[in-house]
């Protein structure tokens, strides 16, 4: 009897321990955490309807390891954007023997300059102390000048910069020719929440919104009008 009652304290003293961790956690770790459950890299970060023709942007490229788990599934052609020059270093050499990955020394955003880094692995933002000089380019530029007219998916994980971006690519009506957004939403900037909601208004008037784990990753799909006439 005693080894029972000892038995079913420890699972109760267990059990408590998991709610109360559960009930303390952050709404971005509950999402996270669901977002692993779910299997969500596989599932959802890396699932798409994508095919050898196919263009896709990486935003944020850091090890280039997500660019590569895509190549391996698709074989489609893929343009990584990494400023920060020891992760772009060791971009090339992952890729330098595949001609269908291209790697960019520079990240994109609403406007041409130069800005400071910090550099912190995957956590490596300019809305941070930089230490480090990087140079960014206005999308809509880069876009026009290579003349693409879509891409079949754009990732974005830019730790603060997709709210600048997102909101130039809308303007300039370029969010148009991308048929996949996938974003990762940081809390980092002034002002995140609101225009966080902005943009997902905008988003939705040309895309739909396919899976949401709030400001863990989320994807937005180009909603394609149909043409109902009979010629």
């Amino acid at each position: 009897m005693r080894k029972l009652l000892s038995g079913f304290m420890r699972y109760l003293s267990g059990f408590c321990l998991r709610r109360s961790r559960w009930l303390y956690q952050s709404d971005i770790e509950k999402a996270y955490a669901q977002f692993w459950q779910d299997d969500g890299y596989m599932k959802h970060r890396l699932s798409y309807d994508l095919t050898p023709d196919s263009l896709v942007f990486d935003l944020g490229g850091f090890k280039g390891q997500w660019s590569s788990d895509i190549f391996a599934m698709y074989r489609c052609t893929i343009h990584i954007f990494e400023p920060v020059h020891e992760f772009a270093d060791l971009i090339e050499s992952r890729f330098a023997r595949n001609n269908r990955v291209h790697v960019h020394r520079f990240g994109l955003s609403n406007e041409t300059k130069k800005a400071l880094i910090s550099v912190e692995g995957d956590s490596s933002s300019i809305f941070r102390k930089g230490t480090a000089e990087i140079e960014l380019v206005r999308a809509a530029d880069f876009l026009t000048e290579l003349g693409i007219g879509r891409i079949d998916l754009m990732k974005i994980n830019i730790e603060g910069g997709e709210y600048d971006l997102l909101e130039h690519l809308i303007e300039s009506a370029m969010v148009n020719i991308i048929d996949n957004i996938q974003v990762q939403f940081h809390d980092i900037v002034p002002n995140a929440r609101d225009r966080r909601l902005s943009i997902q208004r905008e988003l939705a008037k040309t895309h739909r919104l396919t899976y949401e784990y709030p400001l863990v990753f989320e994807n937005w799909r180009l909603v394609k009008i149909q043409n109902t006439n009979n010629t």
